[in-house]
């Protein structure tokens, strides 16, 4: 019997080391976290505004993905006469 539990506990073990990890879905900037006994993120929307329309009446929340790519900014570019001179 010992060896039956022990057995069944390590395959516990090894299945359980091939779960992955929920990830959120880069291609959108808004994920549509759901609440309940199985919660689950939807990254599926383009705005706050649609996942929010879309959220009446579910228990969820729309948040900003954070693993979306932002766009880099680049510094404003400085004109080739320096300050001051006139």
């Amino acid at each position: 019997m010992h060896r039956v539990c022990l057995a069944f506990a390590l395959a516990l073990l090894v299945a359980s080391q091939h779960a992955h990890a929920q990830t959120y879905d880069r291609r959108y900037p808004v994920c549509m976290q759901i609440y309940g006994p199985v919660g689950y993120f939807d990254c599926g929307y383009d705005s706050l505004a649609q996942c929010r329309h879309l959220a009446v009446g579910r228990s969820a929340s729309c948040i900003v993905n954070p693993y979306f790519p932002r766009s880099k900014s680049t510094p404003p570019r400085r004109s080739g006469r320096a300050a001051g001179a006139g």
